[in-house]
């Protein structure tokens, strides 16, 4: 089964990676098969700093509406 690799901002709730990770879980086993405890879902946490997009950092842009 798979390993799943999540990149996410920093700050997110130890409730809602929760939620994330039996999510996606649940994806896995409907679409793959198999069982819940052969995935695995691994969660990154990046600082806004460290992550860029069109060459600008996600600290500099300005907030979204």
């Amino acid at each position: 089964m798979p390993t799943i690799h999540v990149e996410l901002f920093e700050g997110r709730s130890v409730e809602l990676k929760r939620a994330l990770a039996q999510e996606l879980t649940a994806a896995c086993v409907r679409v793959l098969g198999g069982s819940a405890g052969g995935v695995d879902v691994i969660f990154s946490d990046v600082a806004r700093q460290d992550w860029a997009t069109g060459g600008v950092l996600w600290s500099e842009m300005p907030p979204t509406p």
